[in-house]
């Protein structure tokens, strides 16, 4: 029997570095939209939940295509709740929940192409990977990265053994290091019920190109910004 594939939407209304971010406007629909409407396109997802604490979130969710919503309590959608946290309560409280996959698809990031949502899950799909998390190349490998004392004083991550000259090497000398970046995380429901975390030993790092997420005001302001010229510029094809 083929398994029915679910995106998952977390949107709390609680943000604190932009007020309201899930469901501000940005380049002519509110924030979460676009992740909306990337799962609609997709070829491979079966249902859009939007899970929240607002039922104004909910019902801008609905009006711009989610086919559910889930209300969750405040006591999982504080700035510390976890992702796992909102998962679990979905999986517990949803009506008839028969989704083995389950696709989290991140509001931050709403520039994402759903060509690499439909690969992913696809990559998914054949493996027994236990979870799938995307990721892009940083820009300044980790090994490069640096802590400050409490006395100002510049010294190498406390994992990374070499010392500041070593690390002064040009950047073909180290190892690529990868972030995640929120264009797609894969799990699976028996996993999550069995283990109580949404990660295991097997998490395949899915590759996509450089993509922008969205914690600050500056950082929706430069979205909002790229975004109205690409779409600018597409429409005048």
């Amino acid at each position: 029997m083929k398994n029915l594939i679910l995106a998952v939407i977390l949107a709390r209304s609680g943000s604190k570095g932009v007020k309201n971010k899930n469901i501000k406007n940005l380049s002519g629909k509110p924030l979460i939209a676009w992740s909306i409407a990337t799962c609609l396109k997709s070829k491979k997802i079966n249902k859009i939940i939007v899970s929240t604490d607002s039922k104004k979130y909910a019902k801008i969710a609905k009006s711009f295509g989610a086919h559910e919503t889930i209300l969750r309590p405040k006591k999982i959608s504080k700035d510390l709740s976890t992702d796992y946290d909102a998962i679990i309560h979905l999986i517990k409280n949803f009506k008839k929940f028969n989704y083995e996959i389950i696709v989290h698809i991140r509001p931050t990031t709403p520039d994402r192409d759903v060509k690499d949502v439909d690969r992913a899950i696809r990559i998914f799909e054949k493996s027994n990977f236990s979870s799938l998390r995307s990721v892009h190349e940083m820009s300044e490998t980790a090994y490069k990265s640096l802590e400050l004392n409490s006395k100002n004083l510049l010294k190498p991550l406390k994992n990374i053994k070499k010392n500041l000259n070593q690390l002064n090497r040009p950047r073909q000398y180290f190892k690529k290091t990868y972030t995640p970046n929120g264009v797609i995380d894969i799990y699976r429901k028996n996993f999550i019920l069995k283990n109580k975390k949404l990660f295991g030993k097997k998490v395949f790092g899915f590759k996509t190109k450089f993509t922008h997420e969205i914690d600050t005001l500056d950082q929706f302001e430069f979205i909002n910004f790229n975004l109205g010229r690409k779409y600018e510029r597409t429409n005048k094809r």
